[in-house]
């Protein structure tokens, strides 16, 4: 069986992307491999979260986790730094790693570029600690996105380094994981082609109605088509998009036969889309807050979780602390 790993910062919250994209696959992979969900509470200390609100991201992100539907009797879900085995690894990594590779990281000198004020060591070493979540254990596949793919051969990388540094063959090869056509791109509302976190362009699984309507009223489109069979904009095609997602087929033929003969009320078609959004999300946002109130429960599945991805990173640090000669007097 194929052990299948992916984490989310614990700062934040899922959107809708996440959920239409990977999670939804997550739910129907998880009876098919073996599954690690992690939050990944230490990564999120690059940009110094307030001790205050760092529990309660972790609690939120676990709960939205369990909400769109991840089953801790199939899945592993932990947090990160309840593992100490990965620090341990990300230690021993970065001795196999190299200044130059990590400066010539896209993520990295994008974040220098945005914020050349809190350039921490971490920053640097960011998929060192990627890599670290990764190998400690040994999984086959990992979900990435474009922005992540270089992480995910920076951790190719030092999986290859290793094993030749010292001739065992402790890790396999990660490969990237992208569900292939199964994989629904949920684009953004300012007409990027991404929704994220880091945009301020998604829709979250805890908004509510309100905020979901006002957040698509706001959405970018255009002064609408001058003759039958205009080019969409971006903005404009990253609406219908979502649509084709969260509507049913005769809604979005209705739309876009009315952007075709050049009588599309845009107006018309963002109160439709926020609805039918509101139809997916609304019944995940009261679960999200069930789950996030049930103490004991959230209890169970964290402590479960974290013996499980303990056992895991026991056996491969045993694995590592062997090939690399250290020994008990």
């Amino acid at each position: 069986m194929k052990t299948v790993l992916s984490g989310i910062r614990s700062t934040g919250h899922l959107h809708l992307g996440n959920y239409f994209g990977a999670l939804r696959n997550f739910v129907q992979l998880q009876h098919k491999a073996k599954c690690y969900f992690f939050i990944a509470d230490l990564h999120s200390l690059t940009t110094h979260p307030k001790p205050v609100d760092f529990h309660s991201g972790v609690k939120t992100i676990l709960s939205e986790y369990l909400a769109s539907g991840l089953d801790p009797e199939k899945s592993t879900l932990f947090v990160q730094s309840s593992v100490p085995q990965v620090c341990e690894l990300y230690v021993l990594l970065n001795m196999l790693t190299y200044k130059g590779e990590l400066e010539r990281t896209t993520s990295f000198k994008d974040k220098v570029r945005l914020n050349p004020d809190n350039v921490n060591a971490g920053l640097l070493t960011y998929p060192v600690l990627m890599a670290a979540d990764i190998l400690v254990h040994r999984a086959d596949w990992v979900p990435v996105g474009k922005d992540q793919e270089q992480h995910l051969e920076i951790t190719r990388l030092l999986a290859r380094r290793f094993n030749k540094l010292y001739e065992v063959p402790v890790f396999p090869e990660p490969e990237a994981y992208n569900f292939g056509s199964d994989l629904v791109k949920i684009p953004g509302l300012d007409g990027s082609g991404k929704m994220g976190k880091s945009e301020e362009n998604g829709i979250y699984l805890v908004d509510d109605q309100k905020t979901i309507t006002k957040k698509v009223m706001r959405a970018v489109t255009d002064s609408g088509p001058v003759v039958p069979g205009s080019p969409m904009n971006p903005g404009v095609a990253n609406l219908f998009t979502i649509l084709g997602v969260v509507s049913e087929p005769e809604v979005v033929r209705y739309f876009r036969e009315q952007y075709d003969n050049c009588t599309i009320r845009y107006g018309d078609l963002k109160k439709q889309l926020a609805a039918d959004i509101c139809r997916h999300t609304l019944p995940i946002k009261a679960r999200i807050e069930e789950i996030y109130n049930n103490g004991p429960y959230l209890k169970y599945v964290i402590e479960k979780g974290t013996e499980e991805a303990r056992t895991s990173a026991r056996a491969t640090m045993e694995l590592v602390r062997d090939a690399v000669g250290f020994k008990s007097f």
